[in-house]
């Protein structure tokens, strides 16, 4: 069973087996859930992509042929400003 030690900052590396088992990256954020009978639970909060609809704004609003358009250009190498 892996065991990580708290450092004088209050800090933690958590090890490299229990990074593997829950898919732990650079960035990703985790979540403590303390128990009544004294015991943590740990996970990863995943963002689902959904969450970020309407994060990114433009006033650019383009028809499906013209964003297929874009896209032809693009993978021509020939793409141009909409």
């Amino acid at each position: 069973m892996p065991i990580a030690t708290v450092t004088s900052k209050g800090q933690v590396t958590i090890p490299k087996a229990v990074r593997d088992a829950l898919e732990i990256g650079n960035g990703d954020r985790l979540e403590f859930v303390v128990q009544d009978d004294g015991s943590c639970r740990v996970r990863t909060l995943r963002v689902d992509i959904r969450d970020l609809f309407g994060v990114l704004k433009s006033d650019v609003h383009l028809t499906i042929d013209e964003m297929n358009e874009v896209i032809r250009q693009g993978w021509a190498g020939t793409r141009r400003e909409p």
